[in-house]
């Protein structure tokens, strides 16, 4: 099995954080994860990739952070049909609205959002929070 890529980005540090714990669901269910930030991504692996995990949180209001995940997201889009995605990501503000939209245009590039939705925590990951990337993460397998 191929080492399944989790891609995040993070400014204050709690999506690495749930990057992190979603890495270590593929590991407990016995996968290999390649945690690494969005910038380190080759968008070449993630297409001959059959799943793996994106992670970022809501920026501004409240839309993905604009200057390397929104451009490499329009790239997935262009080659998410029959992918499995996880999709994760933390906020400080509003209600979750930013993920409801990446679900939304995952599932309308044909993916397949793992659990129907993304994980979202509310500021730094709970404990309640990092064991649903777990699962997120076992899921991916």
């Amino acid at each position: 099995m191929s080492k399944i890529i989790v891609a995040y980005w993070s400014q204050t540090g709690n999506t690495e954080a749930m990057a992190n714990a979603v890495g270590e669901g593929i590991k407990a269910a016995g996968g290999e994860a390649d945690v690494v930030p969005v910038s380190a991504v080759s968008v070449d692996e993630l297409k001959a990739a059959s799943s793996f995990a994106l992670g970022c949180p809501a920026m501004g209001a409240e839309v993905l952070e604009e200057s390397e995940m929104e451009p490499f997201v329009e790239e997935v889009e262009g080659f998410a049909a029959g992918k499995k995605i996880a999709l994760f990501g933390s906020y400080g503000w509003g209600d979750g609205q930013w993920m409801r939209d990446w679900e939304e245009r995952m599932n309308a590039a044909g993916a397949t959002v793992v659990n129907g939705e993304g994980v979202i925590a509310h500021e730094a990951p709970d404990a309640e929070a990092l064991e649903a990337c777990r699962s997120l993460g076992k899921a991916l397998i």
